[in-house]
């Protein structure tokens, strides 16, 4: 478990630690266009892998790929911190969402392998969700100081020490447990892994693009193979003998709702974790260090409500109602970020990001705990791997429809006020045209003195630009709380597990 723990510190301290670090980082490389795609390509990647690993895992045992990931992801972070170009960087962020993927579709399953016991599972968990909680407390603040005062690359050379002792640790503890018959041949639905990607990478792009090109011929080729990709794939998966989807989960209504709502609550998490950043640094003015800090307790009391829920949940007579909190909290964070201005108090801000931190601490490893007791035995690593990855597709979507509604507002905002400035003919303006200017201080400084030059008020037109930022960020929490309130149809069919007794362990077989 200690080793364990030090994988699963490895991926959360990357997420938060990028997440604060992302204004940083297109300050430097330019190219606000791909800011999601920082996030989005490491989530792509990991969903893909997520469900192959799962299903290999289930028959050769997690040991080896627990190994193999913490090396692909601890070399693809290397890679990340040498990048020179956004484009670079999105190139080694999906290799490490490889890794990271391999890393989720291990290592939270191998929890199972050391303990079929529910109640002793549920224990033993609350020290994976305290290792979570230090990376998440951490990471912001982390990101925000590297950023600051080391520069951004640092935040990705922070995960190779990390890497060396998870690898240690995992090395000299991990058992090596197996499911599968010795000798038995494994089949993996790989044409299957190919109609995904291709489905969720068109998806993605159509997402990212149309709001810039509208209804070209481009978008509509980029249509045309989402749709045929998503048909393909469901009518391949109803034909193939191993399914990377099976079937019968699909099938199942309250195992499907649990699908659903993780896809929902990475959507909600993820818009969150990346544009709230880049309000508080764009929007409001602040600091990476600063920004890193106030966003610190959204991450934090993750782990806090964790905690909680490992001692609350055993006297509940539903785990569904601590997911109705969990989706709850989270929308009524993003509703009260919507009333957030660069006068808010720093208390203020505080407060709803605690109120955010729990709900997401409340929703997620609910779900993974229903999962693991309504799933079929035989298929129980599959399930909590395609949990995972419904997340993480959450969150690839929620990343890019926020960002995209994000990029369409903002230029919209700014449009509006070129209109009624009358400088619109001279380009001085032009620099505005994407938020890079309101998180690079040169940059400023540059634009101010051309203004002054040309007798304008160069701060008045700074402020413009990030009024326009925070209500073009406004609209993307508007679409989080939607999902969060839709949310609540789906938890209505969750399965009705309860802890106040134990069921009978499942043995397994070690090999």
């Amino acid at each position: 478990m200690l080793g364990l723990c030090c994988v699963a510190t490895l991926v959360a301290l990357d997420q938060t630690v990028v997440s604060t670090a992302l204004p940083g980082i297109v300050a430097e490389l330019h190219g606000f266009d791909l800011y999601a795609w920082v996030a989005t390509s490491y989530l792509l990647t990991s969903v893909i892998t997520v469900p192959v690993v799962g299903r290999l895992g289930d028959q050769f045992g997690r040991r080896p790929f627990v190994l193999a990931s913490i090396v692909i992801f601890s070399v693809a972070s290397a890679l990340c911190g040498l990048a020179d170009s956004m484009e670079g960087l999105v190139a080694a962020r999906a290799l490490q969402g490889i890794g990271g993927g391999m890393l989720v579709g291990s290592a939270f399953a191998s929890i199972v392998d050391l303990f079929p016991d529910a109640l002793v599972r549920l224990r033993w968990q609350m020290l994976m969700a305290s290792a979570f909680g230090l990376a998440n407390t951490l990471g912001p603040s982390l990101g925000g100081l590297l950023t600051q005062y080391l520069g951004w690359r640092w935040v990705f050379y922070i995960n190779l020490p990390v890497g060396v002792v998870s690898l240690c640790a995992v090395w000299r503890f991990l058992p090596h447990v197996r499911h599968g018959l010795a000798g038995a041949k494994v089949r993996i639905d790989w044409p299957g892994a190919l109609l995904i990607a291709a489905g969720l990478g068109s998806l993605q792009l159509l997402v990212e693009l149309a709001p810039q090109r509208g209804l070209s011929s481009g978008m509509a080729v980029i249509l045309a193979v989402c749709v045929l990709a998503f048909f393909a794939l469901s009518r391949w998966e109803r034909r193939v003998a191993h399914p990377l989807i099976p079937g019968e989960l699909l099938r199942d209504r309250a195992l499907l709702s649990m699908f659903l709502l993780a896809a929902a609550g990475g959507f909600m998490q993820f818009s969150l974790l990346v544009y709230v950043p880049l309000m508080f640094q764009g929007g409001f003015a602040l600091s990476a260090h600063a920004a890193g800090l106030l966003v610190t307790p959204l991450v934090a009391f993750i782990a806090v409500a964790n905690i909680l829920n490992s001692r609350i949940l055993p006297r509940l007579p539903h785990s569904a109602i601590m997911v109705y909190l969990g989706f709850g909290l989270t929308s009524l964070c993003g509703a009260c970020l919507l009333l957030a201005d660069a006068d808010s108090s720093h208390a203020y801000l505080v407060a709803v990001m605690v109120c955010g931190g729990v709900g997401m601490g409340l929703t997620m490893p609910n779900l993974t705990i229903s999962m693991q007791q309504a799933a079929p035995r035989a298929h129980v690593g599959i399930s909590i791997a395609l949990l995972q990855s419904q997340r993480m597709v959450g969150g690839m979507l929620g990343t890019a429809l926020t960002g995209a509604l994000v990029n369409w507002s903002y230029r919209h905002g700014i449009d509006r006020a070129l209109a009624g400035s009358g400088h619109a003919a001279n380009g001085s303006w032009q620099p505005l045209a994407t938020p890079e200017i309101l998180l690079s201080q040169d940059m400023q400084a540059e634009l101010m003195g051309r203004l002054a030059a040309a007798g304008q008020n160069g701060m008045a037109v700074i402020d413009t630009a990030r009024d326009a930022l925070v209500q073009a960020v406004h609209t993307g929490f508007g679409l989080t709380i939607a999902v969060g309130l839709l949310s609540f149809l789906g938890i209505r069919h969750m399965p009705k597990i309860s802890f106040r007794s134990t069921p009978v362990p499942v043995q397994l077989e070690e090999g």
